[in-house]
């Protein structure tokens, strides 16, 4: 389906040379002299790169139907991570590359939000915080306070973050996964 500059908003998915975009911010624009046109803020939905794009008035923009699907984290083999889709349980192998650093904070059996296009998936986003308990860090000392730095820690999926002084080996976090940094600790 085709769609008019009229209807590029934020959140709309559009094809732009084959890729497929998500807008961030459109903003119409009507100069005293000439057609009106739309500059939109772009993000590719494979890579997450951002561009800003001019849309003029005549122009059909082709809309892209992403489809977006409860998936559940099984294994990985290789360079394949596999998913179980929730709603008709077949099996979504994703390969490392779409995946990007995210893989780091795959624990089995979470679940997450695979977007598709054509049943190709185009990327997975997880949940905002995730609780990891803590496998390795060097220990605390006494007297440590909340405030008075961090220290390396590994996480029971192997990923390594930054957490207060004060954290032990044992002790449940809270990761925000979108900067892969320390929350809370977690009783």
């Amino acid at each position: 389906m085709e769609l008019s500059i009229n209807e590029i908003k934020p959140g709309v998915t559009i094809l732009v040379d084959t890729d497929v975009y998500v807008v961030i911010d459109a903003q119409h624009v009507k100069p005293g002299k000439g057609a009106a046109f739309v500059r939109a803020k772009l993000r590719n939905m494979r890579n997450s790169n951002s561009q800003e794009k001019t849309f003029r008035g005549d122009e059909k923009i082709e809309q892209a139907y992403v489809e977006e699907r409860k998936l559940q984290y099984q294994y990985n083999s290789g360079h394949l991570y596999h998913f179980m889709d929730q709603d008709n349980f077949e099996e979504i192998a994703v390969s490392e590359k779409i995946l990007g650093d995210k893989k780091t904070f795959l624990k089995d059996n979470i679940e997450v939000l695979g977007y598709f296009f054509k049943d190709e998936a185009l990327s997975i986003n997880l949940p905002n915080f995730i609780e990891f308990e803590i496998v390795h860090t060097e220990p605390g000392i006494k007297g440590d306070t909340a405030k008075s730095g961090t220290k390396s820690a590994k996480v029971e999926t192997g990923a390594t973050i930054q957490v207060p002084l004060f954290i032990d080996v044992g002790d449940r976090v809270k990761i925000d996964t979108r900067t892969g940094g320390y929350v809370e600790r977690v009783n």
